[in-house]
């Protein structure tokens, strides 16, 4: 008998769960939260998503159901991306609208597990609006072997991105794996996660999907130039110093900055406050919702019972 993947099991186990839980229906429904999900504002937003969802699916950023977008509509509630989808294939009524506490208020189909990770930043990080999880080729190459590309070698990449960071490996769609950027997202936008693929923050979801295209373009300039026979040439440098401030004043953040010089957290607009008025409760009907600390011990359990079985049959 072929040997089986725990890993494959555990995604299995995973997916069927969050099908049956009952966190995956949407919470009683709040007008306030109904009315900002069908708004012009959400309409233009949705659109957006989609259009970045078709070019991460044609550059190759995503593969199968793989990766998700978020963006923060207002200071309560997040749009996403919905589990089990490609980014090729989205329609507005695929994107549902969750709060803040990861449960869906809006929208027909369940949301992404991942979006843990989209709502660990957007707490660390007030100036964040838009988030894109993806695995482009190139820089995840990086994050599967646990090496940093060089730095200092090409403007683009020194203004828009600067040094990478990366994370130890969890469990994707765990609140651990959400938890492994923390320590770098108030002072990167573009963050390797390790043995998985890459996350940005951005203003926009426009521009989160450009800081995908500049670090995997980058991270591909790297390994064509290090086939070379010749030595990859840095930036002096002073010469940084002056991208840095260009960098400072655009208000792109950056590991280099100290605190001060670091950039300011604008106050979050809130599309609506009207949503504050009446907001009911995460789940809407009194009753105490499961955590994610319980979904992931019953994954594990599960994904140990169902091993143990396959190894005897084995």
């Amino acid at each position: 008998m072929t040997p089986v993947n725990r890993i494959l099991v555990q995604q299995i186990m995973r997916d069927a769960i969050l099908r049956c839980l009952p966190q995956s229906a949407p919470a009683q429904l709040n007008p306030a939260a109904e009315a900002i999900y069908n708004s012009p504002a959400a309409a233009r937003i949705k659109d957006e998503m989609i259009r970045v969802g078709k070019k991460l699916w044609e550059r190759q950023y995503v593969d199968g159901n793989g990766g998700n977008i978020s963006y923060r509509l207002a200071q309560e509630y997040v749009i996403c991306t919905p589990t089990m989808c490609s980014k090729g294939d989205l329609t507005p009524a695929d994107l549902s609208l969750i709060n803040m506490e990861n449960a869906r208020v809006c929208g027909e189909r369940p949301h992404t597990s991942e979006v843990l990770l989209h709502l660990e930043i957007y707490k660390a990080v007030p100036q964040a609006r838009a988030v894109i999880h993806c695995h482009p080729p190139h820089a995840t190459a990086y994050a599967i072997t646990g090496l940093l590309p060089p730095g200092n070698v090409i403007p683009e990449q020194e203004v828009f991105v600067g040094p990478l960071a990366i994370t130890p490996y969890e469990t994707p769609g765990t609140k651990k794996f959400a938890e492994t950027v923390l320590p770098y997202a108030q002072k990167h936008n573009t963050i390797l996660l390790g043995n998985h693929g890459i996350v940005c923050w951005a203003d926009t979801l426009t521009h989160a999907e450009w800081l995908a295209e500049i670090v995997d373009t980058y991270c591909r300039t790297i390994m064509l130039a290090q086939s070379l026979s010749g030595p990859i040439k840095n930036i002096a440098a002073d010469k940084i110093a002056d991208l840095l401030e260009i960098k400072k004043r655009l208000g792109f953040p950056d590991c280099r900055f100290t605190e001060q010089e670091s950039a300011p957290a604008e106050p979050f607009v809130a599309m609506a406050d009207v949503c504050r008025a009446g907001e009911p409760s995460a789940r809407g009907d009194g009753k105490e919702r499961i955590s994610q600390e319980q979904i992931d011990d019953l994954i594990a359990k599960m994904t140990d019972q169902v091993m143990a079985l396959l190894s005897k049959a084995g």
